[in-house]
């Protein structure tokens, strides 16, 4: 299909697709290969302009999610949508709205940065100065356009990550699958990473990316799903997900004296546990949420302990993950 009657068709079909908030949808998604539920009942939405880091173990079905959506596999059961467009349904003007960095991906190595875009811009029906335009603005937002004319066999891992994400974003896309985006990539290489997709999504670009390293998720994701054993776990906001499913909070108290008397005091309590004196410091595991806690300080003070200072410190997402998530494989 070419360019001009691809964006006739979506012009034609799409008008009110611009207009949804949610632009990736699963509705009761299932992917069986044989006895292997890879992806089983999975049902999540991403507003557009948001970052969702989509979380699990090797084996849990971030991949074959991820695949569906770019039309790459038809689900088994249920449905996809990408900026309003079916996958199964109209799988063509879901590729026109979808960027996909797969895990991992073929680059020619014989050939430079601008052929290897000019390539794939070519093949989305890019012509003339639009092309050219895109092309220089692709090179210049990764960071690339030093080495247009190098041959990518001379490219390091995070210069061939950007180059990749050029790839995906050279027909402007709506949506963005980034899968292991980061993975391979050094400190620095993955902050600029991490700062581009945060342009993208400034400038009203979807993006759904999987990591394991979840720290960085937590601070660039608007909302993330932790998935295990083609099962999504939980859903939401990382603020929401830790609020919900993280009762344990490790709290470090400091009172002025009798910090074994309290120490002992605590250890009768049954949301109490792994109880540490280290001088003035009581520290400790809590279970409980915030109110809680401040129902523990107020009876510490009725009991006459001189409280100096508390210290609270919520589980972070990957102890969340931990948490939340078994272990398990397929």
């Amino acid at each position: 299909m070419t360019g001009s009657v691809l964006a006739a068709d979506v012009a034609r079909h799409g008008g009110v697709h611009r207009e949804r908030s949610v632009c990736v949808e699963l509705r009761r998604l299932h992917r069986f290969f044989g006895k292997t539920k890879a992806v089983s009942d999975v049902s999540f939405s991403v507003e557009r302009g948001n970052v969702f880091g989509y979380i699990g173990p090797n084996g849990a079905g971030k991949t074959t999610s991820m695949r569906i959506l770019a039309t790459l596999d038809l689900p088994s059961f249920g449905e996809a949508f990408v900026d309003g467009f079916s996958v199964i349904n109209d799988p063509e003007l879901v590729r026109h709205q979808l960027g996909y960095m797969p895990d991992s991906f073929g680059t020619y190595r014989d050939v430079v940065c601008w052929e290897y875009l000019d390539f794939f811009a070519r093949a989305y029906g890019l012509v003339g100065r639009d092309r050219i335009r895109r092309l220089r603005w692709v090179l210049d937002f990764t960071g690339t356009r030093g080495m247009a004319e190098k041959p990518i066999r001379g490219l390091s891992k995070g210069m061939k990550q950007r180059l990749c994400l050029g790839r995906a974003l050279v027909h402007d896309p709506a949506v963005l699958i980034l899968d292991e985006p980061a993975a391979g990539l050094d400190p620095r290489a993955r902050i600029e990473l991490r700062r581009m997709i945060s342009e993208l999504a400034d400038r009203g670009k979807t993006v759904l990316v999987s990591s394991h390293i979840l720290t960085e998720l937590a601070e660039m994701c608007d909302s993330v799903g932790i998935i295990e054993q083609g099962r999504l776990l939980a859903t939401g906001s990382v603020e929401e997900i830790q609020r919900e499913r993280a009762q344990h909070r490790d709290l470090v108290i400091r009172v002025l004296d009798r910090a074994g008397e309290m120490a002992e005091w605590l250890s009768g309590r049954d949301s109490v546990r792994h109880l540490l004196v280290d001088g003035q410091l009581v520290r400790l595991e809590f279970i409980g949420d915030v109110s809680h806690q401040a129902a523990l300080l107020r009876e510490l003070v009725v009991a006459g302990f001189e409280i100096a200072e508390i210290t609270a410190r919520s589980k972070s997402l990957e102890d969340v993950f931990l948490q939340v998530t078994e272990g398990l494989v397929q």
